[in-house]
């Protein structure tokens, strides 16, 4: 079993999964978000998907038992345990843009979006290729009749989890989210572990 690791606050961290090895994305403090981005290794063209998920998911709120799958309709990655059962796979990495949009009183900041792609740029991912993220513990319903989204705060608890297993061998990028409103209003960080599969 190896290390817990934490991704401080606001930002981010990249890392290489091989098929079998499961990884552990925690909420040590509660309420907080974490954006994750898997890419093939072997063709970083390959990538996580919410759009082919969704069709085979055939809902929006994923859990125990889902599997994310790629933009070629391969799974990339399976929920095996989620102590939460409430994350989000609609909204897209926050950014410069986002602040500007959301947040035009607060200082501007780079957030998920910007995070991933210094963490991603060394595994010759481009900013263009980034795709939205599957955001653990994010909380957006969504209106049954018009559609309209809101992001509440996470309805994570101190310790609570999510567990995914790699199907395949994977680069990832995972944050520690910065975007005010994701979080409740506050930012921390986040805690992940991998755990390798038997050789």
């Amino acid at each position: 079993m190896s290390e817990t690791v934490e991704i401080p606050e606001r930002s981010g961290t990249a890392f290489t999964l091989r098929t079998g090895d499961l990884l552990m994305v925690i909420d040590p403090r509660g309420e907080q978000v974490a954006d994750l981005l898997a890419f093939d290794a072997t063709d970083i063209r390959e990538a996580i998907s919410a759009g082919r998920t969704f069709d085979y998911a055939e809902r929006i709120y994923l859990t125990t038992g889902d599997k994310l799958y790629s933009n070629r309709s391969n799974v990339l990655l399976e929920i095996v345990e989620d102590t939460v059962g409430r994350h989000d796979f609609l909204l897209t990495p926050c950014s410069f843009a986002t602040f500007d949009h959301f947040y035009p009183k607060l200082p501007r900041h780079r957030g998920c979006f910007g995070n991933l792609v210094a963490v991603l740029q060394p595994y010759g991912i481009e900013p263009d290729a980034i795709p939205s993220a599957f955001n653990c513990f994010m909380n957006v319903p969504v209106d049954g009749e018009t559609g309209r989204l809101r992001v509440l705060p996470p309805i994570s608890k101190a310790g609570d989890r999510i567990v995914f297993r790699a199907a395949r061998d994977l680069i990832v990028g995972l944050t520690a989210c910065s975007a005010p409103d994701s979080n409740g209003g506050t930012f921390k960080p986040i805690h992940y572990r991998v755990d390798r599969a038997l050789a």
